[in-house]
């Protein structure tokens, strides 16, 4: 596993200097840094709304004493957008934002939440009731 990640680090950091060259050459550099850094801007606003959203959601879910399964994923899912969008590159903006916006969170959501069933189901994870 940590041989995939490493491979995939790597190779997406290859990707977003190729990006950068690329954009670089076609527009200018200064398109590049103001780019990244209001992906970066935009990219901090909109993680704050969603999270905030997905907390005020979470509350309500507890107030009326159901769990708060579907918001936990969301927030998941946030965080990890919030912390892909942190990291300079237009590729990784990218998935980023895809992960920020409902619209497009909520298939990525539902795949991840497959792949944990399938991982609880097969023994890989266990999940321990109290």
């Amino acid at each position: 596993m940590f041989r995939i990640i490493f491979l995939l680090i790597v190779i997406v950091s290859a990707i977003e200097i190729v990006l950068f060259i690329w954009l670089g050459n076609l527009f200018n550099v200064w398109f590049v840094l103001v780019g990244i850094i209001l992906t970066g801007i935009l990219g901090a606003l909109l993680a704050k709304y969603q999270g905030l959203e997905t907390l005020r959601r979470a509350q309500f879910e507890l107030a009326n004493g159901r769990a708060p399964r579907e918001e936990i994923f969301d927030g998941i899912a946030i965080l990890i957008g919030a912390i892909v969008l942190f990291t300079p590159g237009f590729l990784t903006d990218l998935f980023g934002f895809l992960l920020l916006i409902p619209s497009t969170r909520n298939p990525i959501k539902r795949w991840g939440q497959r792949m944990i069933y399938s991982l609880i189901k097969r023994g890989s994870v266990t999940v321990i009731r109290r």
